[in-house]
């Protein structure tokens, strides 16, 4: 006999992937804005300090892009219903503590309470990603 059965998953499962697909895609365009910014875009008003830009080093960059890259993969690989989205999930929460613990000790997030709202969903999103990774191997529905 089995050690596990293997079920069909929920039905709000597939709809959870789905829009953590969805996420990681948003991840992957946000990354893309950031690594092409450029002086032009720089000097119209917005979100991004061209100076701090500057100053950000290139190991920086690698690490957004396996975050978000590792959460995007990881999150494709929960929709076909395969275990590795269990270790991408986990690379891209690892990412995501030193992408953002940086920021915090460099002083990249110092500001109003928002600049400390996103980074906090970004960590309890990366964990919920885990945690439904985790739930779903047990249950049976990631192969």
């Amino acid at each position: 006999m089995a050690s596990y059965i293997r079920q069909r998953p929920a039905s709000w499962f597939r709809t959870v992937a789905t829009m953590l697909v969805l996420w990681g895609l948003l991840g992957c365009l946000v990354f893309y804005a950031h690594a092409t910014l450029s002086l032009p875009r720089g000097d119209a008003p917005s979100f991004w300090n061209w100076e701090y830009y500057q100053a950000v080093p290139r190991w920086f960059l690698v690490d957004y892009a396996i975050g978000v890259g590792a959460s995007l993969l990881g999150s494709l690989a929960m929709l076909r219903r395969s275990r590795k989205a269990n270790l991408l999930y986990v690379v891209s929460l690892a990412a995501v503590i030193v992408q953002f613990g940086y920021l915090f000790a460099t002083g990249g997030l110092s500001g109003p309470v928002q600049a400390f709202v996103i980074p906090v969903f970004i960590l309890g999103v990366a964990i919920f990603q885990i945690w439904l990774a985790g739930m779903a191997t047990r249950r049976g529905w990631l192969r």
